[in-house]
C-alpha cells in the first residue's frame, strides 16, 4: 500500500490490515505502550480546507508515532497562488516523507501521487473522505465484532461521506442502503460499483433504507464550501434526519454515527445525538487510530 487515495483503491484484505493495526496501536496506547515506528520522518499535512478533528488527529497521531507533523495552510503554500501542483509534489518530494492533504478537487489529490515519490493521504476531497471511512469501519466493528450480516444506512446527501461509505461498507460485506434526494445523489462512479458489487439499495424514502438498519449514518445538509446553498438544501432535505420513527424503523439496538459536525434538529434530533453520543464521539476518537494505522502502513513499511 503506497497511497491512501479513495476508498475504490483499497481492497477488503488492506482495509482489514488498517483496521486490525488500528486495534493494536489503540491498544497499546490506551496501555501505554509507546510505537515510535515513524521516529525521524515529517509528514507534510496541507490544508486548503480547514478542519478540527483532521488537523488534530493527525497531528497528534504523528506525534505519537515519533515522527515531525507540519502544518502546511494554502496560504503559506505557493500552490495557493498558482504554483502547479506537480512542481509541489516534486519539491516537498524532496523535503518530506509523506504528505497528507485536505482540498477540494480529488484530482489534485491523485496529481500529487503521480508527480510525488513520496505516499499521498487524503485528508478529504469533494469526491471522498477515506480516513473518516476507515474510523467508522473500525467503530462499527468494535461495537458489533464484526460486519457479517449487518446493514449500514445512510440518509442525507450523496457526498464524499456518502460515496466513501458506500464503497467501505461493501467491501467489507455489509448489505448497504441510502437515502437521499433525486438530484444529490453519490458519484455515478461510486454508483456503478455498488450496483456491481454486493447488496445495495438506493430510494428518496428515509424509513425504507432504515429498516432493518444496523448502523445509522448521516452528515450536514450543507457541507464546507456550500454555504450559499444552505437554505436551499434545508428545504430539499427536510425530513432526510435520523430520528425516533428512523429508529423505530432500524433494527433494536442500531448504531448512530456521525462524522462531526453536526447540527442538531436538522439532519439529526438532539434526542437521538445524545443518546448515541458514547458511539458517535468514539468515532471521532478513531480517527486518530486508523489514520496512525494509515500512517504506519504508508510511511513505515
Amino acid at each position: 500500500m503506497k497511497h491512501l487515495l479513495k476508498m475504490l483503491d483499497l481492497s477488503k484484505e488492506e482495509i482489514t490490515d488498517i483496521l486490525n493495526l488500528a486495534d493494536q496501536l489503540k491498544y497499546e496506547r490506551e496501555h501505554g505502550i509507546a510505537h515510535p515506528i515513524l521516529q525521524g520522518k515529517s509528514l507534510g499535512m496541507i490544508f486548503q480546507k480547514a478542519s478540527t478533528r483532521t488537523r488534530v488527529s493527525f497531528e497528534t497521531g504523528m506525534y505519537q508515532l515519533g515522527g515531525n507533523p507540519l502544518f502546511l495552510s494554502s496560504n503559506d503554500l505557493q500552490i495557493g497562488r498558482g504554483e502547479p501542483v506537480q512542481d509541489t509534489a516534486r519539491v516537498l518530494s524532496r523535503y518530506l516523507d509523506g504528505i497528507m492533504i485536505r482540498t477540494f478537487a480529488q484530482q489534485e489529490v491523485e496529481d500529487l501521487a503521480k508527480y510525488g515519490s513520496i505516499p499521498i493521504i487524503n485528508g478529504l476531497t469533494d469526491f471522498c473522505h477515506p480516513c473518516q471511512v476507515l474510523a467508522d469501519l473500525m467503530t462499527i466493528r468494535e461495537v458489533k465484532g464484526s460486519f457479517e450480516g449487518l446493514k449500514m444506512c445512510y440518509i442525507g446527501d450523496g457526498n464524499n461521506m456518502a460515496n466513501s461509505l458506500i464503497v467501505g461498507g461493501l467491501k467489507v460485506g455489509m448489505e448497504v442502503s441510502i437515502a437521499c434526494p433525486s438530484n444529490y445523489q453519490p458519484d455515478s462512479v461510486v454508483i456503478d460499483f455498488a450496483k456491481q458489487n454486493g447488496k445495495f439499495t438506493m430510494t428518496e424514502s428515509v424509513l425504507e433504507a432504515a429498516s432493518g438498519a444496523d448502523v445509522l449514518f448521516t452528515d450536514v445538509w450543507a457541507s464546507m464550501g456550500q454555504e450559499d446553498e444552505a437554505n436551499e438544501r434545508k428545504l430539499v432535505f427536510a425530513g432526510y434526519q435520523i430520528n425516533d420513527d428512523v429508529m423505530a424503523a432500524a433494527n433494536s439496538g442500531a448504531m448512530v454515527q456521525h462524522c462531526l459536525p453536526a447540527h442538531r434538529g436538522e439532519e439529526i434530533t438532539e434526542k437521538v445525538f445524545e443518546a448515541h453520543a458514547d458511539e458517535i464521539f468514539r468515532e471521532a476518537e478513531n480517527r486518530l487510530h486508523a489514520q496512525k494505522a494509515v500512517m504506519v502502513k504508508v510511511m513505515g513499511e
